[in-house]
C-alpha cells in the first residue's frame, strides 16, 4: 500500500511543478513581452482545476506518508524529521504565495502590476523544485 501511496505523490507532484516550469518557462516569458495578462489568467484557469488537486494530493499522501514513517512534527532530530519538516515549512509558503496572488494580485492583474506576479510566479516554482529535492532527500540523503 504504501508503494501506491508513494507513486500518488510523486504524480501529483510531477503535475504541480511541472505545471509551474511550464508557466514560468513559456507562459510568463510571453506575457512580459506582450505585456499581456490575459496569456497567465488563461493558463491559471485551465491549470488551477489539476494543480490544486495534485498540491491537496500530495498534502493528504505527504501525511500518510509522515505517518508512516513516524515523523515527529516540529523535531529536527533525524534526517527524516528534518525533511518532513522543511516541506512543511516549503508548503506554508506555496500557500502564502498563492494566497496572496489569488486574493490581492489576480484580481487586479494588469500590465502595470504583471511583474508582481512573475516574482510570485518564480517563487512558488522555486518552492516547488524545493519540494522535489526534499522528496529525494529522503531515500538519498542530502
Amino acid at each position: 500500500m504504501i508503494k501506491i501511496i508513494t507513486i500518488l505523490h510523486v504524480l501529483g507532484a510531477s503535475v504541480w511543478v511541472g505545471g509551474h516550469l511550464i508557466l514560468l518557462l513559456r507562459f510568463l516569458p510571453q506575457a512580459l513581452r506582450e505585456k499581456n495578462p490575459g496569456i497567465i489568467l488563461a493558463f491559471e484557469k485551465k491549470y488551477e482545476p489539476i494543480g490544486v488537486p495534485a498540491l491537496l494530493l500530495q498534502v493528504i499522501t505527504g501525511i500518510i506518508l509522515g505517518y508512516h514513517y513516524q515523523i515527529s512534527l516540529f523535531s529536527f532530530k533525524n534526517q527524516f524529521d528534518i525533511t518532513f519538516n522543511l516541506k512543511l515549512i516549503l508548503l506554508l509558503m506555496t500557500i502564502l504565495f498563492g494566497v496572496h496572488a489569488r486574493f490581492f494580485l489576480i484580481p487586479k492583474l494588469n500590465e502595470k502590476n504583471l511583474n508582481s506576479l512573475a516574482y510570485h510566479i518564480l517563487a512558488v516554482t522555486l518552492l516547488s523544485i524545493g519540494f522535489v529535492y526534499l522528496g529525494i532527500s529522503f531515500r538519498t540523503g542530502y
